[in-house]
């Protein structure tokens, strides 16, 4: 009995604990609304979880949980209020605010990146050196990269692969077969990324068994899910975190193979070529204590980057053009002009192809793949006359401020003349690619690519939507057209 007795006199110690520990986190949370309330915001879900059953519930129908921030800023205001558990998190959708806290290099982006760096515990998916600023020296040679690739190899890599993509899609241009449009420009963007940034031949277009786009399609989601801060502890999802992590493994496994080979032909005096890589290997020459983990996470950082969003923006815009056909045969009229019949096309025609840009850019208005940023400040702010405490995660989007009448008439409406040079447009309600120091530092080679892509395949071919499509929009972490824009292709030259 005695033995029994201590048990029990244990076990209401430890009930009577947490108990305890249950009200002190209950305060806490009591705590942050009381520092947070005076924001405008939709109601709590609960007093517990915040809002984060309404994400929780859109995430696991695969919904854009953007479309709710849209909403709620419409119905609350530019300035709105979002809890999860013990955190407040402020959007901020105002061109001031923009202006403030993207283009100034004082703020920092948040936690959520180093939850990304060590995504369920597997060390560093490359996000890292993005917060820690370990790429700063790499951006700035990266410009003095651009203009040596302009008139290297740089174009010739685009030619070669985009030219590899329209004979692989010539093969299926019968008018009958089902070509989905995403899986194919996510393979030849990552032959390119591959070839030009790390001197990898993956040949991912011919190769049913590459690895790295279902890898790169794990990670990613793999960040979307890290905004549950429950995803570890949720039944059924043990399965899917061990490929993540088994997928980030892979990718940094390739990464310090890839920078082992050149360290050690830099080492023997090879001829080695000016590409990315080169350019990590040269930005870290001035950075004390740079370790083989910095340069991996920035390996792995241009490898997903370069590879995802440029597939994501070319599907978005096959699938508008297929949708509105007056704009397809009016840049497709740009491209003949241009280019003619010319197999490679030359960096100085990108510069003319004036309309193609416009596509481009509209495209990313409606559906930009990396959706938003945040910064954190340190100090007190008033934004559009709200008041917002010190240390407090800042939102940005350019999704919603790019679907809002108030920014843009008939928002919905795919329409690339708003980006005619004489068009009237909004200030800083439009960074698809961030602003300001922190702004993406592939692209300038991220529009050149899909210029070249787009440019060849307008060239080549009429095509197509099939019919049952959704146009929905899926988030796994960059924003991809759900359905994969399945196509059926034509030749352009049998239709003359």
């Amino acid at each position: 009995m005695g033995v029994w007795s201590l048990l029990s006199e244990a076990a209401i110690l430890v009930l009577i604990l947490v108990v305890i520990c249950f009200l002190v986190y209950c305060g806490y949370i009591h705590y942050i609304h009381m520092k947070y309330d005076h924001i405008p915001g939709p109601p709590r879900d609960s007093f517990l979880f915040g809002h984060a059953p309404t994400f929780m519930k859109q995430m696991k129908n695969n919904l854009v949980v953007y479309d709710t921030f849209l909403e709620w800023v419409e119905k609350y205001g530019p300035v709105i209020r979002l809890n999860g558990l013990h955190t407040a998190f402020v959007l901020v959708i105002s061109p001031e605010g923009v202006k403030e806290f993207l283009m100034s290099p004082k703020y920092n982006k948040d936690d959520f990146y180093k939850h990304v760096a060590n995504m369920f515990g597997a060390s560093n998916t490359g996000l890292r050196s993005r917060n820690t600023g370990k790429l700063c020296n790499v951006a700035r040679k990266l410009s003095l990269w651009h203009k040596q690739g302009r008139k290297g190899g740089l174009m010739g890599t685009f030619n070669e692969k985009a030219e590899d993509l329209v004979n692989t899609l010539g093969d299926k241009a019968d008018g009958k077969c089902q070509v989905g449009m995403h899986d194919m420009l996510s393979r030849v963007t990552l032959d390119v990324i591959a070839k030009v940034a790390f001197g990898m031949e993956l040949n991912s277009l011919h190769d049913d068994q590459t690895p790295f786009p279902r890898a790169i399609s794990s990670v990613m989601r793999g960040m979307l899910e890290t905004r549950n801060p429950l995803v570890k502890y949720t039944p059924g999802k043990q399965a899917f975190i061990r490929d993540v992590k088994e997928n980030i493994r892979l990718l940094r496994k390739t990464g310090q193979e890839c920078i082992e080979r050149r360290m050690q032909a830099i080492k023997d005096g090879e001829d080695i070529p000016v590409d990315i890589l080169t350019q990590i290997l040269k930005g870290t020459e001035l950075e004390d204590g740079c370790s083989m983990e910095d340069l991996i996470d920035n390996f792995v950082t241009f490898f997903i980057a370069g590879q995802e969003t440029t597939a994501n923006q070319l599907s978005f815009a096959v699938m508008e053009l297929a949708r509105n056909p007056e704009i397809l045969t009016r840049v497709q009229s740009e491209v003949d002009e241009v280019i003619g019949s010319k197999i490679d096309i030359d960096y100085e025609d990108l510069g003319k192809l004036k309309y193609l840009s416009q596509v481009l850019k509209e495209t990313l208005r409606l559906y930009p793949t990396a959706p938003g940023t945040s910064r954190v400040i340190e100090e007190e702010v008033i934004i559009e006359g709200v008041r917002i405490p010190p240390r407090t995660t800042l939102g940005f989007n350019s999704y919603i401020m790019g679907r809002m009448a108030k920014f843009y008439e008939d928002p919905l409406v795919f329409n690339p003349d708003r980006f005619h040079p004489d068009a009237p447009k909004p200030g800083y309600a439009y960074f698809p690619f961030s602003l300001g120091p922190r702004t993406c530092i592939g692209q300038v080679f991220a529009q050149m690519e899909a210029k070249v892509v787009m440019a060849k395949f307008l060239q080549r071919f009429e095509f197509e939507l099939v019919e049952g499509q959704s146009f929905r929009i899926l988030d796994t972490g960059t924003l991809r057209p759900m359905d994969g824009v399945i196509c059926t292709l034509r030749h352009r030259r049998e239709q003359i």
